[in-house]
């Protein structure tokens, strides 16, 4: 059984730093897209940043400069560094792992609570 398990969330004051961690087990990951998303009370789910396998990162515009996403792909593991956090970073931040091509996956972590207090 596939497995992603975040964790590292909790409630900090604006300005401050979370590390968020992901955990993969259950199957061979590879040639893949990690990220994190988060989703906000009555918002959409969105992309925050993405690593690929070979190293490619990208991070939304919002999450530029203050988030640095990192893979390690001998441990099935995956964080996000969270710095100069604000209110509106508050969501529910959830760790993926998708395969474009055969053979195909996308698994989600059930999510981890960042709350920023101002």
């Amino acid at each position: 059984q596939v497995q992603l398990v975040e964790s590292g969330g909790g409630l900090v004051q604006a300005g401050g730093s979370l590390r968020l961690s992901c955990a993969a087990s259950g199957r061979t990951f590879s040639g893949d897209i990690w990220g994190w998303y988060r989703q906000a009370p009555g918002k959409r789910r969105e992309k925050v940043a993405t690593v690929t396998s070979g190293g490619t990162i990208y991070y939304e515009p919002f999450a530029e400069g203050r988030f640095t996403i990192s893979r390690h792909n001998g441990e099935n593991t995956l964080a996000l560094q969270m710095n100069s956090l604000k209110p509106e970073d508050t969501a529910i931040y959830y760790c993926r792992a998708q395969r474009h091509y055969l053979p195909k996956y996308d698994y989600w972590g059930q999510g981890t609570q960042v709350t920023v207090s101002s």
